[in-house]
């Protein structure tokens, strides 16, 4: 039988910590992913194959933020119901899950191949690069059953407390996608178009290690073909608490985008530099996201289980833990920026525009240590329009406005457009900060009615 952890009593740090770094590993081999893509794709390829790489792979990413932050709700609810002991409720959230996802995994493989060549023209994909860059997203996008299911199946686990077993799955599938890279790209030659087939078939691998590990654990609460209905109230719920932050993902996605584009319309060197640049973002950024995705279940547990308090410091240790390892990703990306994207790419000039945009990610990765933890413990909260509206001002009213101000300078550099990142964070944490005390000053006052 799988065993649920209760994050509603006994100790705060240790429990988190211990919760956190397999998220945090399975983060990290989540970005393999991607990272071995473009490394293996740099070494047997050219430039073009980089930047195809690159381009693809953040249109996919932006896919991938939509389907993981609707996972959201599912992990946030399935949590609420835990803490609350509502265990024969909890069956019907992930039977609401499966008839929710299975749907949107379907549309994304049929509308996106259908949609890639204007979406690609859409990010400015240099010309020299375009073809593989279509290949990359139609490829990817035909598998999104597997990415879809993948994201599903990690946010039940997590919302049981169970983060080891995601870990398991995708350490394997990462194996695999290494294997297939080596496969396709270097002894087949595929290059961009070989490197999304080795990420389809790993992310089918999780999907199926994922199901065999249920199968035989169980579930720690029924489940049976009755919960798999579709039921009105619960995916309601579902998307009351994931559509925010799906939107917000995606909307953040986006601006990313449209600075990818401004970048891309720079010439392939800087296009290829910054594709090199967001692959060593992925994994320096990976610290605070792996806490704002442990707290999202931590605290929705105590969320459940009336205890803001103990949710509130939780927020904090993850803060404080995260700004001291923050502090070793921003000195290596500031100042060893060259070494990381020689990892990645041979051409002198790709490696020299990477590092000097990674520098302006060196800053960020400071302030994100506050900002994901931030979202983490709203998201557990279920304020998840407040994170909506956050990511809408960071990235239409700062982030957008800034870069391309930036690019428009003669004297400007890739570090000066990548400014405009650390820049909108601090706006997010700005109001990041007036909520948490007007969410505080609320919660507070429904515990004392309680208490009387």
């Amino acid at each position: 039988m799988q065993r649920e952890i209760n994050f509603s009593r006994g100790r705060i740090l240790v429990p988190l910590l211990r919760f956190a770094l397999p998220v945090l590993g399975a983060l990290i081999l989540q970005a393999m992913y991607g990272a071995v893509d473009l490394m293996v794709v740099g070494h047997f390829g050219a430039p073009a194959d980089v930047s195809a790489v690159s381009t693809g792979s953040q249109l996919m990413h932006t896919i991938t933020v939509v389907i993981t932050g609707l996972s959201m709700g599912t992990t946030v609810l399935l949590g609420q119901r835990i803490g609350a002991g509502e265990r024969e409720q909890a069956g019907d959230v992930i039977g609401g899950a499966i008839w929710l996802f299975g749907l949107l995994g379907a549309l994304v493989a049929v509308a996106v191949p259908l949609l890639s060549r204007p979406l690609c023209a859409l990010m400015q994909a240099p010309e020299e690069a375009f073809r593989q860059t279509v290949e990359y997203v139609s490829i990817c996008a035909a598998g999104a059953l597997f990415i879809v299911s993948y994201n599903v199946l990690g946010s039940v686990f997590r919302g049981m407390g169970d983060s080891r077993t995601p870990l398991f799955t995708v350490l394997v599938a990462c194996v695999s996608n290494i294997l297939g890279d080596l496969l396709f790209v270097g002894a087949f030659g595929m290059a961009a178009a070989g490197a999304a087939l080795a990420t389809v078939l790993a992310q089918g691998v999780s999907v199926i290690l994922c199901l065999l590990v249920i199968r035989r654990r169980g579930l720690p609460f029924p489940f049976s073909r009755r919960n798999l209905r579709p039921q009105g109230a619960v995916l309601a719920r579902t998307l009351r608490l994931g559509a925010p932050i799906a939107l917000q993902d995606l909307l953040v996605s986006i601006s990313f985008l449209v600075i990818l584009a401004i970048v891309n319309s720079l010439g392939l060197v800087a296009s290829a530099g910054v594709g090199v640049a967001e692959k060593l973002c992925a994994f320096i950024m990976l610290v605070p996201s792996a806490f704002s995705q442990s707290l999202s279940a931590f605290v929705a547990q105590n969320i459940g289980a009336g205890k803001p308090g103990r949710a509130r410091r939780a927020m904090v240790y993850g803060m404080a833990v995260s700004f001291l390892l923050g502090c070793i990703m921003a000195w290596a990306a500031y100042f060893h920026g060259e070494a990381l994207g020689s990892i990645f790419a041979r051409d002198a000039q790709v490696v020299a525009a990477g590092a000097d945009y990674l520098r302006a990610y060196a800053i960020d990765t400071l302030l994100v240590s506050f900002l994901f933890c931030y979202l983490g413990f709203f998201n557990g909260c279920g304020c998840t329009a407040f994170v909506l509206f956050q990511g809408l001002v960071g990235a239409f009213c700062v982030r957008i406005p800034v870069s391309w101000l930036m690019s428009r300078q003669s004297w400007a550099t890739l570090f000066h457009i990548g400014l405009s990142t650390p820049a909108s964070t601090v706006v997010q944490i700005l109001l990041c900060s007036v909520y948490f005390l007007h969410l505080r000053r609320r919660q507070d006052a429904a515990a004392r009615l309680v208490d009387k």
